[in-house]
């Protein structure tokens, strides 16, 4: 007898960060269709196209479906079939022969943009095997913010958009047309309907940049430069919160002579936006209180990325804004398994000083390598030589600055085991492939270790395929192979049990609540002060000689020094219809966009003699693509908008799938990278092109 329709309640995972509550149907195993959950917490109805064609992964042609391991060479593209046994046999065999000869942190867990709790099991893996080295791509996505904010504040400042804001700043974030970690657009325009008011710092027109006060068409890669501005017009004109600067910050007076040079007039020149509107954006923002501002992730893709995150801090501060409500807060997190309890941080006490990019004295508490130290640690032996690398969620050869570089340095390691869904350019090069399960699949949770304060229940929907595993559970049994079985668990969804334990629910009945969020309190500060050493704001760094950074933020030029044989500025954006360099493969997305477009405005395409599609040669001093031409008004003149994450899974695998024709970090080096983070240039680059 045929099993009746269902409709389960869930979150959206693994299409971007997740957080869109869902309705979905399955019936004979099989999910039906999918559509928003008007109870939402974060979207309230909303879904986007990645959200409904999310279920279509789950049964597509492409997909993994078996342990795979390398025949010939690597990278030639020829597997076999193995069972899990044996592949789970010959990842552990070795990467404890790694351990034996070179130490345990000759191997490193790589990850990806996290998507839920596998993320946290890997981390669990590294510290029990005794790795310091989980590598992720932080340093160009949420480190920057998040570790600015603990230095300067004591926390990670989110916008609080479930509470009225008098003003919200979108900096560097398209919240209509890409998920920012959970911060959907649904609450924002709602408040907008109500009355709230809107800065729009883009250098491309975005969907709200019709209902903004206020457009700051910015160059890329200069946002630091007008977040001092901002500071300059604000405290020149005395527009700052006195009684909170008098009493709860530290370093005011030398922030003030500081920025007395960062004048809108001279900043305008620098940053392409005219004096007058920088003045009128930041007066806007200081007289608006409460005001959020919703910084995206674009602002972390330069070498300068601590000077921006520490200058918005500065702002939210000096106005007011921080921990209230309306404004940027520290979310509270529900009562749950602590981080570092749940990754066993207590086993590898030495953690911090023996990662790789302690060696090159990025700033503390940053808790993953770079990839460009990653790599630099496999191609040079600096500090020390990598041998092993375990991959999951992620695909360097397309996401990591350098491609060829990031080629070079997986031929050069001695064993790779990659899990993932389908064969990638990454994979192609692996000496294991693990089939792994994917989202409706599996019990999960998401937002865990994000800084937003909930977690969302992602239950499963329906059977993966016989020999399809989710990662947490092919962790927990890599685990048990290569560390102490005493802190691994017969059944991996235990893990999930111990994390919501605090809360007084077991997972069952947090699924049926579907949402877990940390009470409301602002104002934390009144009692407490200030998580730093002083207690208060630091807009002047107390341990900046310590730690060998600045103590203000500073402007230093652009991320790139102006070039007239590369006379224009690169620079990509979220694509709405894929998640990095995934999804490409879905027929109901790839629809949407079949081929990589580059955008140019049309006087710099008939400059070029360029029109409406026509294949075009995007160039750098590190190399060259091919891309698509789109003409639109929408983009400045001189700036460049290429697509990014593009590679083809209808190519040939010996051939990693066309990964080098249309690739954004071909035009991208690791010469030069941020010493705070090891934050290579994605973004304000130098650039010139042509009609191919």
């Amino acid at each position: 007898m045929a099993d009746e329709i269902r409709w389960i309640k869930t979150h959206c995972s693994r299409m971007d960060h997740g957080g869109c509550a869902l309705l979905v149907e399955a019936k004979n195993n099989k999910i039906v269709a999918i559509k928003g959950d008007p109870d939402g917490f974060l979207n309230k109805g909303y879904i986007c196209p990645k959200g409904l064609a999310s279920h279509d992964k789950l049964s597509h042609p492409l997909r993994l479906r078996h342990p795979l391991k390398r025949l010939g060479k690597r990278g030639g593209g020829k597997w076999e079939r193995i069972s899990w046994d044996e592949a789970l046999k010959t990842i552990s065999e070795n990467f404890i022969r790694i351990k034996e000869e070179y130490g345990a942190r000759a191997v490193a867990f790589c990850q990806g943009m996290p998507k839920g709790m596998e993320h946290f099991v890997l981390i669990r893996l590294a510290n029990i095997f005794g790795s310091p080295n989980v590598v992720a791509v932080q340093d160009v996505c949420h480190a920057p913010r998040e570790v600015s904010g603990i230095h300067t504040c004591g926390f990670y400042p989110v916008a609080d958009f479930h509470h009225p804001s008098r003003l919200v700043v979108l900096w560097g974030s398209n919240i209509t047309s890409t998920n920012e970690e959970g911060a959907i657009c649904s609450l924002l325009r709602e408040q907008v309907r109500q009355g709230t008011k809107l800065v729009v710092v883009d250098p491309r027109e975005t969907t709200l940049t019709k209902k903004a006060e206020t457009w700051l068409q910015i160059r890329p890669g200069t946002d630091h430069t007008l977040a001092l501005s901002f500071l300059n017009v604000i405290i020149a004109e005395r527009l700052y919160d006195q009684k909170f600067v008098e009493n709860w910050t530290h370093g005011f007076n030398e922030l003030a002579d500081h920025v007395k040079s960062y004048t809108p007039e001279k900043m305008s020149e620098i940053t392409w936006i005219p004096a007058g509107v920088i003045r009128e954006a930041a007066r806007l923002y200081a007289e608006s209180h409460p005001a959020a501002i919703q910084w995206g992730n674009p602002i972390e893709q330069n070498i300068h990325t601590f000077h921006t995150a520490r200058a918005l801090i500065c702002l939210m501060a000096i106005c007011g804004n921080l921990d209230i409500s309306g404004g940027n807060i520290e979310a509270n997190e529900p009562e749950i398994l602590g981080l570092g309890k749940f990754v066993r941080a207590d086993l590898i006490p030495k953690k911090r000083t023996e990662m790789i990019h302690a060696h090159h004295g990025t700033i503390p508490r940053m808790m993953t390598v770079p990839p460009a130290f990653f790599k630099k640690a496999i191609l040079e032996g600096i500090p020390y030589t990598l041998k092993g690398a375990y991959m999951q969620c992620t695909n360097p050869m397309i996401g990591y600055a350098d491609s060829r570089q990031t080629r070079e340095a997986l031929l050069k390691l001695d064993f790779v085991a990659v899990s993932d869904i389908l064969m990638t350019p990454t994979a192609s090069f692996a000496d294991v492939v693990l089939p792994a399960a994917t989202n409706f699949e599996f019990n999960d949770i998401g937002h865990y270790g994000l800084g937003h304060g909930y977690i969302l229940a992602r239950p499963k929907i329906v059977d993966p395929p016989e020999e399809c595993m989710p990662d947490m559970k092919i962790l927990n049994e890599l685990g048990k192979a290569i560390t102490s079985v005493e802190y691994w668990y017969d059944d991996h969804e235990e893990m999930l049990e111990a994390l919501v334990a605090p809360s007084g629910f077991n997972y069952k009945q947090f699924v049926q609540q579907g949402c877990l969020k940390g009470k409301d309190r602002f104002q934390k500060y009144l009692d407490t002060g200030f998580k730093t050493p002083t207690g208060k704001v630091e807009l002047v760094l107390s341990r900046a000689e310590k730690f060998g950074i600045p103590s203000l933020p500073q402007f230093t030029g652009p991320p790139e020094e102006d070039d007239p044989e590369y006379p224009l500025i690169l620079t990509s954006c979220k694509d709405s219809y894929f998640l990095h360099s995934s999804y490409r493969w879905l027929e109901k997305l790839r629809k949407h966009r079949p081929m990589p477009i580059a955008e140019l405005h049309p006087e710099t395409a008939a400059k070029e003699g360029i029109r409406e599609g026509d294949a075009v040669i995007i160039e750098t001093r590190s190399g060259a693509i091919t891309q698509f031409a789109h003409l639109t008004e929408k983009v400045h003149p001189c700036v460049i908008y290429a697509a990014y994450g593009w590679w083809f899974p209808e190519g040939k695998p010996e051939a990693q799938y066309e990964w080098e024709k249309s690739n954004f970090n071909i035009l991208t080096t690791t010469d030069k990278i941020g010493k705070e983070f090891g934050t290579p240039n994605l973004k304000g680059i130098c650039c010139r092109i042509k009609r191919k």
